[in-house]
C-alpha cells in the first residue's frame, strides 16, 4: 500500500470514496500508540474502506510556556509509520489551511467538564482541542473517528461534543498502548533522559497498585455476599470449616476503607516514593473519576457502582505526562 501525501481539504475532498471513511486525528511524532490506533481504523473501516491519518500541531491547545515550539515535527517518518499500519492517506495541513483567517474568533468551549483535572492544569486547553477536533471532522468528513483512550479526558470531552453539538460521526476509543515495563506511549517520552524514564514509571505503577487494591477490594466483597450470614448457613458450612472463612470476609469487608478513598491512597502511596526519587516526580493530580464528566467519586463504595478512571499527571524533569486506567465498581455484585 501507497499512502498519498495531501496538504489541503481540496485534495482530500477530491478522493474518490467507496466504503466507510475512519480518521485518525494525530499531531504527528508517530509511534507504536498510533501505529494500533491505524490498525484499527483499517480493521474497521474494511478492505474497502479509507484510512486517513491527520497530521497536525494545534496551536490553540498549548498555553503560555507549554512546548509548541518544542514539539516534534517528523513527517517524513510519520508517512512510513502510517503506511505500514495501513493508512491510504495522510492529511498535513499547514496552519492556514485549517485555520484560513487566523485565530478563529468562534471557538468551541468545553464547558464545566472541560475545566476538570487537565483543563485545570492548562486553562483554554480543551477549547483548542474541540475546536481543532470540530474543524478537522468537518474537513476530513469521517464515518469514524478514533482516539486513544490514554487522553481520557479528551476523548470523554470529544464523544459530548459529538452527541450535544449532532455531530454524524462514530467515536471510537482504543486502549492505551505500553512499552514493556507499563510507561504508556507518548511523542513526549522522548524528551526524557534515562534517569527521568525511571522516575517516570512511576506514573504507570501507581494505577496499577490502584488497580490491584481495587480488585482486592472487589474479590472481598465478592466473596462476603457469596455467604449470607444467617444461623443454619453457618452451621453448615462449619462442617466442611468454612465459616471461620466466611466471616473472615465479612469482617475484612466491613473493616475496609472506602473503595475509591483506598484505590487512590494505593496509587498516591506509590507516586509520593516517586517525589522522593532522583530527579523526583513533581505530582500535579491523582483523581478517580466518573468517566461521563470527570467529576471525582466519592470515598465511599455504597455511592457509586459503575465505571471509573484512575487519572493522574505529573511532571518529570521539563516533561508533563499524563496516564490513566479504567476500572469498574460493584463488578461482582
Amino acid at each position: 500500500m501507497t499512502t498519498t501525501l495531501l496538504r489541503t481539504a481540496d485534495e482530500l475532498h477530491a478522493r474518490t470514496r467507496a466504503g466507510r471513511r475512519a480518521v485518525v486525528m494525530t499531531m504527528g511524532a508517530l509511534h507504536e500508540g498510533h501505529a494500533t490506533l491505524i490498525r484499527t481504523a483499517r480493521a474497521v473501516a474494511g478492505a474497502d474502506g479509507e484510512v486517513v491519518v491527520t497530521v497536525f500541531v494545534n496551536p490553540l491547545q498549548f498555553g503560555k510556556g507549554e512546548d509548541l515550539d518544542r514539539y516534534p515535527r517528523t513527517l517524513d517518518a510519520d508517512l512510513k509509520i502510517a503506511e505500514r499500519a495501513g493508512a491510504d492517506a495522510v492529511f498535513a495541513p499547514a496552519v492556514d489551511e485549517v485555520y484560513p483567517g487566523g485565530e478563529p474568533q468562534v471557538r468551541i468551549s468545553a464547558g464545566p467538564m472541560g475545566e476538570r483535572l487537565e483543563g485545570s492544569s492548562r486553562p483554554g486547553h480543551f477549547d483548542g482541542v474541540l475546536t481543532v477536533v470540530a474543524k478537522l471532522l468537518h474537513l476530513t468528513r469521517p464515518d469514524i473517528a478514533l482516539f486513544g483512550q490514554k487522553d481520557a479526558q479528551q476523548l470523554a470531552l470529544i464523544r459530548r461534543m459529538v452527541r450535544d453539538l449532532n455531530f454524524g460521526v462514530e467515536i471510537v476509543g482504543v486502549p492505551t498502548v505500553r512499552e514493556e515495563d507499563g510507561l504508556a506511549l507518548s511523542s513526549r517520552n522522548r524528551f526524557l533522559s534515562p534517569k527521568e524514564r525511571r522516575t517516570a514509571l512511576a506514573l504507570s505503577q501507581a494505577l496499577f497498585a490502584g488497580s490491584d487494591r481495587h480488585a482486592a477490594q472487589e474479590a472481598l466483597r465478592a466473596r462476603a455476599r457469596e455467604v449470607p450470614a444467617t444461623r443454619a448457613r453457618a452451621e453448615a458450612l462449619s462442617a466442611i470449616g468454612e465459616s471461620r472463612a466466611a466471616a473472615d470476609a465479612h469482617a475484612v469487608a466491613k473493616a475496609l476503607p472506602g473503595a475509591a478513598a483506598a484505590v487512590r491512597a494505593a496509587a498516591r502511596l506509590v507516586l509520593d516514593e516517586g517525589a522522593r526519587l532522583d530527579p523526583p516526580l513533581e505530582l500535579d493530580y491523582v483523581a478517580l473519576v466518573d468517566p461521563s464528566d470527570f467529576t471525582e467519586i466519592a470515598d465511599h463504595e455504597d455511592e457509586y457502582l459503575g465505571e471509573a478512571v484512575l487519572a493522574v499527571a505529573a511532571r518529570v524533569g521539563t516533561t508533563r505526562l499524563i496516564d490513566n486506567i479504567p476500572l469498574t465498581f460493584g463488578a461482582a455484585s
